[in-house]
């Protein structure tokens, strides 16, 4: 792990915004959509990391505000906790629990694993490059392979297509 160095962010209006462009690509040609994936990955991986961890934040709050949702809005429940606070974070905690346990690494794996990575595939599939990031990307294609998608890359064996 030597000499591995976080890659640079990229902008928002380039990863996502005006200046992003998007196609389906062409399934028929797969050293093509191979190449355009693994381009995609190693230029963008800051912004992959960065959109994986928002995404299971997001899923994070989502689940805290429902519960706030249903104590704010269900009378009984706002009560109980009006009068006995610490019992309702404790219930709180106890029903997170038994929802993780009912749900049990299904649930854990397809949110907090399978969806970013299935967000992160999907568009590295499908964002185009434009001249000047195919121009910075064969620049840095050497400094990029060691970097942590340089390497998990490399372990898989994509390394000959990386830059090219």
């Amino acid at each position: 792990m030597a000499g591995v160095q976080p890659p640079p962010l990229r902008s928002l209006d380039d990863f996502l915004m005006s200046s992003a462009r998007f196609a389906v690509p062409d399934v028929r040609d797969l050293d093509r959509w191979n190449n355009r994936m693994i381009n995609n990955l190693l230029y963008y991986q800051s912004n992959y990391f960065l959109s994986a961890l928002t995404e299971v934040h997001l899923l994070v709050t989502t689940l805290f505000l429902g519960f706030i949702w249903a104590a704010e809005n269900k009378a009984p429940i706002r009560r109980f906790r009006r009068n006995h606070p610490l019992l309702a974070v404790l219930a709180i905690l106890l029903a997170s629990y038994l929802f993780i346990s009912v749900l049990g690494g299904v649930a854990v794996f397809l949110f907090g694993i399978a969806s970013p990575v299935l967000m992160v595939l999907v568009h590295a599939s499908m964002r185009l490059r434009n001249l000047k990031n195919k121009l910075e990307n064969k620049l840095e294609s050497i400094g990029l392979k060691r970097t942590p998608m340089g390497l998990l890359l490399e372990a898989l064996g994509q390394e000959q297509e990386a830059g090219s």
